[in-house]
């Protein structure tokens, strides 16, 4: 007889209350995280503060303040699971507790249709329509070893997308290409929305996206999608597929990537990288470091799993403490280019290349550049060092009518700069959800 499949509102409840019976409220992980301090809270009112939050998981809530404050402020940084004495996961345990809120009433009911505007929109600025179908468009089913999994939010930078399939390309890795917003890995719709119903089919549909292939491994390039289904709904579902990052794989096999070296790249580099997910910034580090040429002076970690609303900008005056050392390091002397980690990290940190102290690359660009071939345009990042939306405009009129977006200058000035915002989450994803710009 085959498994009843579980649903992702029993599966949840099940998974809080595992957490919640194994957590002890000893605080450990409030006194060890780097946000306690910005929050109000002392580190020794853990326990009250993990009692609280326990109180929502255990009775329905609500939280209590200072339990709210700690959460709200929770960057996803993960220096709280070691630290655990009883081996609870509390950056899953703050998860389930963010959905528990959202699943009692969303604050952000729009907020995945207004996203899906925004990425169509920022993908159709700066793609020709054969890129813009390969990153948006369901492949036709086919059996590949790999999929390269884009995400939603990474198509709104897509050069980094572009320069990643170069690099898979000279290993001659065989994949399939899956993103955009009709293949999301659900984290807006369960965590931020609360609606699980629509969470459990988006997550069901990818999952079976990825099936349709048959591949032995899918390589995320999204920290956020990895952290969604890699460990807030780990084991919801049995797949027959390792789930890693891109970075991994790269890893594993740099000795050959390096091997297809032929251009040195005589460049002093700072390299911005967050605690969260501290393997993918060691990956891309000993990558760069194979670079003939290329010094690495340093790996500075930003707080948070990735920059953005979901990581970093959730507690925002550690982010700028950190921001500004970050940019102060840059600008030293025996530096000259600044190196991006993901997506989001690339759309808040491009402009300030517009300083004049340091260029602003991604990690792919260098080794794209080192494979001997010309990375990807990054026109988002010549769009943001612009501060004129006609300008903007200008460049990316051509590409939107190209991709059959109807353009209203008016409409659009109007809405390109919630739209740039969301993409670097500068705001808070609230912020986005709760204004509103209709179609022309």
């Amino acid at each position: 007889m085959a498994l009843q499949k579980q649903h992702l509102d029993d599966y949840l409840t099940i998974e809080t209350g595992k957490l919640a019976a194994a957590c002890t409220a000893c605080g450990k992980c409030v006194e060890v995280c780097p946000v306690t301090p910005f929050t109000g809270t002392a580190p020794e009112d853990g326990p009250a503060v993990i009692g609280g939050l326990l109180s929502l998981l255990k009775d329905g809530g609500p939280m209590e303040p200072a339990a709210r404050a700690w959460s709200d402020q929770c960057n996803g940084c993960g220096i709280c699971i070691p630290a655990c004495p009883e081996a609870v996961n509390p950056r899953r345990l703050v998860m389930l507790a963010q959905t528990a809120e959202a699943r009692q009433g969303s604050a952000t009911p729009q907020l995945f249709r207004k996203m899906s505007r925004a990425i169509r929109i920022m993908a159709a600025m700066q793609l020709a329509p054969e890129e813009y179908g390969r990153l948006l468009r369901v492949p036709r089913a086919r059996p590949a070893p790999v999929v390269f999994y884009l995400g939603c939010n990474p198509i709104r930078t897509p050069h980094l997308l572009f320069n990643a399939m170069v690099i898979l390309d000279a290993l001659e890795v065989d994949y399939q290409v899956l993103g955009g917003p009709g293949a999301c890995c659900g984290i807006i719709h369960a965590k931020w929305q609360g609606d699980m119903a629509q969470g459990e089919r988006v997550v069901d549909g990818t999952l079976d996206r990825f099936a349709d292939q048959r591949p032995e491994r899918v390589l995320s390039w999204c920290p956020s999608c990895l952290l969604h289904l890699g460990e807030t709904l780990q084991e919801f579902r049995a797949t027959s597929f390792a789930f890693d990052h891109i970075t991994d794989l790269l890893a594993e096999r740099s000795a050959e990537l390096a091997r297809k070296f032929l251009q040195p790249i005589e460049r002093r580099a700072l390299l911005h990288v967050h605690d969260g997910m501290a393997g993918i910034g060691d990956n891309v580090a000993g990558l760069l470091r194979a670079i003939p040429g290329l010094t690495l002076v340093e790996m500075m970690a930003e707080p948070g799993y990735t920059c953005g609303g979901s990581g970093a900008d959730r507690s925002p005056a550690l982010k700028a403490e950190r921001r500004a050392a970050l940019l102060e390091r840059a600008a030293a002397d025996d530096v000259d280019v600044l190196v991006t980690l993901y997506h989001g990290c690339h759309a808040q940190l491009a402009a300030t290349e517009a300083r004049g102290d340091f260029e602003v690359l991604n990690w792919t660009d260098l080794l794209v550049q080192a494979l001997g071939q010309q990375p990807h345009d990054d026109i988002s990042k010549r769009y943001r060092m612009r501060d004129d939306w006609d300008l903007v405009l200008d460049e990316g009129e051509s590409y939107l009518r190209a991709n059959g977006v109807a353009v209203d200058r008016d409409w659009l000035k109007g809405l390109l700069p919630e739209i740039f915002a969301q993409a670097e989450f500068t705001g808070g994803l609230e912020a986005f959800a709760n204004t509103d710009r209709g179609a022309p």
